[in-house]
Formats: structure tokens, sequence, C-alpha cells
């Protein structure tokens, strides 16, 4: 009986110990999975030459026991700088939190807690890997980066604002990735931005840079406003702000006026509705009502359904081959007809040519533009890099109820092909600005032509004069030979008649501009031959 029992025992311990490794053999992939390798990586936008990088939840606290590691790049030939947005870790010792970089040949870090961290790191070389890693904690944002090669030495984070800088104008380097880090802006491009605003994040708002890629912007600061109001653009949504000492615009190329529309003649659309009110009158929805400055209902589709049998779509027609910039739309803006478009994609063509899909910048997928939220407020996006056709078409990707579309193109005149002729008034313009550029056709002198008076001004009447001098001698020898005494007559004859003739075709009068007309040439001769004659008699 005890051997028995004394088996069934050790039978059992074999059967628990099975268990445990059982449980752990399950568990131990789940335990594993918490530490691989990009799972406490938060937000990350990478392009050729800059990029923005966050722990997982950022600016909420990040999980417990991850890893985040990614290797950044730029082009060969060129060396990695790193700024630190934010560096928030809880662990003082870096054992169980840390943020590090490594390179081929050097380490920087680890950094955490409380510790002194350089906000800029310049490397020397085009790769780095980062590598965050978190143990048990209970509070901290981690960490937000943002990197650009040395092409840009201006680079600044997705958090920089306004009134961070003390320069009433300057120009920085927005990293690509900014439009969806946490952070408010104020106002719109035509008015200006609350001097509190993110700067990047506002850039792509106005449609100076573009998310996917970043760039280069310019600011100046302005005086306050009372009050700056909100819009959505380009995905990103401005807040109404109140009152602020100073505000800040960006600097434009000027191209981004309205481009003026015939209704009847350039707009056409797939279908139009129409229905009959209550008084027994036809409404129509026509294309022709889609130009976003014109009063009234807008122009809607005359399919309801959600699975349209086609593609539905609003065709402008701009008379000629333009630069388009940016487009502004809205729903129906008829509070009774909650209509609007919520997304759409791009179609362009010149003449005689095939429809091209406007496509993104980083890759080659058809572009999905942010429409409208509500059938009353506008929404801009701008097109980087600007489209360049005579013919668009809007065509809708979803929306509320029907589809209802008002719209406005945003762009310019395409300067001519021939510089050298036309001459553009430049000016500074914010980028709200809807002037379209002013052109003067007007020779450009050459760089290398030396200012003051053209030479040719100078050396052609004195050629003249000497040759008309010499004519005049000619003459005299002549005479002399024939006749004695003074050839030219009496010295009163000689400076009343004689030069006084002369004076005049080599006078010169002052002129913004220095051109020799060769039109009158049979009254110069007859000129010539007067004070020949005179010289004659």
């Amino acid at each position: 009986m005890v051997a028995g029992a004394r088996g069934g025992c050790a039978q059992a311990g074999a059967g628990r110990r099975g268990l445990l490794a059982l449980l752990l053999a399950v568990s131990a992939p789940l335990w594993l999975q918490a530490e691989e390798l990009g799972d406490g990586c938060g937000h990350i936008v990478t392009y050729k030459d800059s990029g923005t990088m966050t722990s997982k939840n950022y600016p909420g606290t990040y999980p417990n026991h991850t890893v985040c590691e990614k290797t950044i790049t730029v082009p060969k030939g060129k060396s990695l700088i790193l700024r630190l947005g934010d560096l928030d870790i809880e662990s003082q010792t870096c054992a169980s939190g840390y943020l590090l970089f490594t390179s081929s040949s050097d380490q920087y870090g680890p950094y955490c807690g409380s510790m002194t961290m350089p906000r800029e790191l310049l490397l020397n070389t085009n790769e780095v890997t980062v590598r965050f890693e978190s143990g048990s904690h209970i509070s901290g944002r981690g960490f937000l980066l943002t990197y650009a090669s040395s092409d840009h030495p201006d680079l600044i984070t997705c958090l920089e604002r306004a009134n961070h800088y003390l320069k009433t104008e300057y120009s920085k380097f927005c990293p690509a990735g900014c439009r969806d880090i946490p952070g408010d802006i104020s106002g719109n491009v035509v008015d200006g931005y609350r001097d509190t605003s993110l700067l990047c994040k506002a850039a792509i708002h106005a449609g100076v840079i573009a998310d996917e890629v970043g760039g280069q912007i310019s600011v100046f600061l302005r005086k306050g406003i009372s009050r700056y109001e909100g819009i959505l653009a380009n995905g990103v949504l401005s807040r109404d702000g109140s009152l602020s000492d100073k505000r800040f615009l960006f600097t434009s190329n000027g191209c981004s006026g309205s481009l003026s529309l015939e209704p009847d003649r350039q707009i056409r659309a797939s279908s139009s509705w129409e229905w009959i009110n209550e008084t027994g009158d036809q409404v129509r929805w026509s294309p022709g009502q889609a130009r976003l400055q014109d009063q009234g209902p807008s122009w809607a589709s005359g399919d309801r359904s959600k699975n349209h049998k086609q593609r539905e779509w609003l065709r402008i027609d701009l008379g000629e081959k333009k630069k388009i910039t940016g487009i502004r739309t809205t729903g129906s803006t008829q509070s009774n007809f909650n209509f609007y478009v919520k997304s759409f994609v791009m179609n362009f063509r010149d003449n005689n040519s095939k429809w091209k899909t406007y496509k993104g910048i980083v890759n080659d997928e058809e572009k999905v533009f942010q429409g409208n939220s509500n059938f009353r407020d506008p929404v801009r996006n701008n097109f980087i890099p600007p489209i360049v056709a005579r013919y668009v078409r809007v065509i809708p990707q979803t929306w509320h109820q029907r589809i209802a579309l008002k719209v406005e193109l945003l762009g310019c005149q395409i300067a001519p092909s021939n510089d050298s002729l036309v001459w553009h008034k430049t000016s500074v313009n914010t980028v709200g600005s809807t002037k379209e550029d002013e052109t003067i056709s007007k020779p450009i002198p050459p760089e290398e032509m030396p200012k003051g008076l053209n030479i040719t001004t100078i050396v052609i009447p004195l050629v003249l004069f000497f040759v008309l001098a010499a004519g005049v001698g000619i003459v005299a020898v002549l005479r002399k030979k024939k006749k004695k005494g003074n050839p030219y007559g009496s010295s009163k004859t000689q400076k009343t008649d004689c030069w006084k003739q002369i004076k005049y075709p080599f006078a010169r009068h002052q002129s913004a501009e220095f051109t020799i007309s060769y039109d009158n040439e049979k009254e110069m001769t007859q000129k010539l031959d007067l004070i020949t004659s005179d010289i004659a008699g």
C-alpha cells in the first residue's frame, strides 16, 4: 500500500511538473512578445533626409516592458543631425528604462531620468540605431526625436512654437512627420497664426510644406489680432484663438490666388440633381452652381445611393494650362440639405491627353484628400507639388447623404518660357495673399550690363559728329581754291546758323528708356543736306 501510494505521488508530481513546463512553454512567447523590437515605438515618419519618431502613446505614459529599436539613415556623404524635442523617462539609473544611440563607431547614451542630455547631436555618420527600452514604471512621456541630414543645420523639432524665438524674421527647417504630433495651432493662412502655435504644424496647415517630406519655412512676426479664426486645412484642424501680442505668417511665392471660373462654360458634371419643391417649381443643383463664391445651393449629383454605378465627377476647364496649387471646398451650404463630400481624389489632363491621377509624394498611390465634415465650413487642400494642367476633375470617394460640392481652385498663370523677355515684379507676400503674380512685359537687361547710361548713347552721336565735321572740312578746302577770304562767312553767321543747325540733330533728352530709333533716317538726311547747302551758300 505504501509503495503504491508513493508511486501515485510520484506520478502526480511528475504530472504537475509537466503541466508547469507546458504553461511556461505557452506563456513564454507571450512574455517575449512584450519585448519585441518595435512594440514600444509610436509615431514614425521618415523621408529621404528627415523624419520624426516618438515612443508609444506619446505624450501619454509609455507602456511597461517595451522595446523600440529603429535604424535611421540619410543619403550617403551626409551626416546626421538629431534633435530631442522631449525626453521623460522615469528610471534614474537607466537600469529599467533608457534611450540609446549607436552608430558603427560611436555610442551616445544611455539617457534617462533627470540627467542632462544635449538637445542636439551632430554625428559623423549617415546612419544610427535608436533604441528605447522600458521596464516597470508609473509615469513618463518617453521621447520625441527629429532628425535631418547635414544639409539642414537649422532643423527644429515638431514642438517648437513661434514665441520661442525673438527675431521678427527667420527661416527654419521642419522635418517630415509633424502633422499628427499633439499640440494646438490657432489661426489661418490669411490672417496669420497666434504666436503660441506650433510652427511646423502651422506650416502644414498653411500649405507651405507637405507633412510627408517636411521642408524649409520662412516666418515673419506681426502685431497680434483680437481673434483668430480656425479652419480645417491639409488634414490639420486649426482652432479659434483669442487676443495675442504677436502673430506670425509665412512668406510664399504668391501663387495662391483664386483662379476665376465661368460657371456656364467651364464647369461640367457627370450628373445633376433635380427636384420639384412645394410650390411646383423645378429646383436644379447644376454644375454651374459649383463656384464657392456664389450664393445659393451647390452642385449635387443625381445619384443619391452610396454604391454608384459609375464614379461621379465635377470637371473644370481653366481655358488654358495653369499652375494649380490648391483647392477649397464646401458642401451644400444649405442648412436644410446636410450634404457634403468627406473625401475625394483629383484627376487632371491637358489638351488631347489622357486623364492622370494625382498621387502622393512618397508613394505612387492615388492620393485621397480629406474633405468636409459639415455642409457649411470651407476646407482647403494644397497640392505639393502643384498640378499644371488645363482640365481638372474632382472625384468624390465618400460623402454624407448626397454628393454636393462648391469649389475654388487656387493658383496662378504659368510664366512664359522665355524668362529673358519677362520681368516678374516681386514683393513680399504672405501665403494668404489673393493677388496673382504681376508680370510686366519688358526686356530684362543682362546681369553683366553696368548701371548708368548705355554706351551706344554716347558713341553713335560722337561718330556722326566727327563724320559731319570731316565733311565740312572737305567742303571748306574745295571752296578755298575758288574763293579767297573766310569760306565759312562771318563770325556771327558761324555762331547763329551753321552750328545751330548742327546742334539739334544730336540733342539728347532725359528719358527712362535709352532707345535709338532709325525710322527717321530720311529726316536726318534732309537736315544734313540743309547744313551742307547753308555752308555752300
